[in-house]
């Protein structure tokens, strides 16, 4: 009996690990989309087979300092009307959640609360809740994703403390794409 509950705690232990992994939303950045408390699972293998895509939303590790907000969350000076171009280079043991708006190579900035890649400003985005009249709504200063970054902004846009604040995240930080909701009951189903 012993060696079962071994087992069965072994496996479950691995799958969290390597495969599966629960995460609890912890504010309103991500709303209307995914709610303060909500619970999602998260895949942490699919981007070892295929490249993260613009859409995605992903649990990673944002750049030391962004869990603080505020004051050195970037990682050099933004120029005026500029997105964060370039992250600390410390990797953050906090866990965020955020969608992926622009991938590497591509060039970015904000209109609206919208991102404009590439010159292409993304208007239809019937997920987001508009962004407001803060300063992080209109960055009309084009930054370009280094090489193996992604940009990332929450879907409530006035609201999120994202790459606009603290950068594009490296590859290695990000721990995988969320997939699925099963907590609360009336919210249960895939993203």
């Amino acid at each position: 009996m012993v060696v079962i509950v071994a087992l069965a705690l072994g496996l479950a232990l691995g799958i969290q690990a390597w495969i599966v992994k629960p995460y609890k939303i912890p504010s309103e950045s991500m709303e209307p989309t995914l709610d303060v408390g909500q619970r999602v699972l998260v895949n942490r293998f699919i981007y070892h087979f295929t490249d993260p895509s613009i859409g995605d939303i992903i649990v990673f590790h944002p750049p030391a300092g962004a869990e603080r907000g505020g004051i050195n969350e970037c990682g050099v000076q933004p120029k005026q009307g500029e997105p964060c171009p370039q992250p600390t280079a410390a990797e953050s043991s906090q866990n965020f959640i955020k969608r992926i708006v622009a991938a590497p190579g591509d060039t970015f900035s904000v209109k609206g609360g919208h991102p404009v890649v590439n010159g292409v400003e993304k208007k239809n985005e019937p997920y987001i809740i508009p962004c407001g009249s803060s300063g992080a709504c209109n960055l009309p200063r084009t930054i370009k994703i280094p090489p193996d970054h992604y940009f990332m902004m929450g879907d409530n846009r006035g609201a999120s403390d994202d790459s606009r604040f603290w950068g594009p995240v490296p590859r290695s930080w990000i721990i995988g794409e969320a997939f699925a909701t099963y907590w609360p009951p009336d919210r249960i189903g895939t993203l």
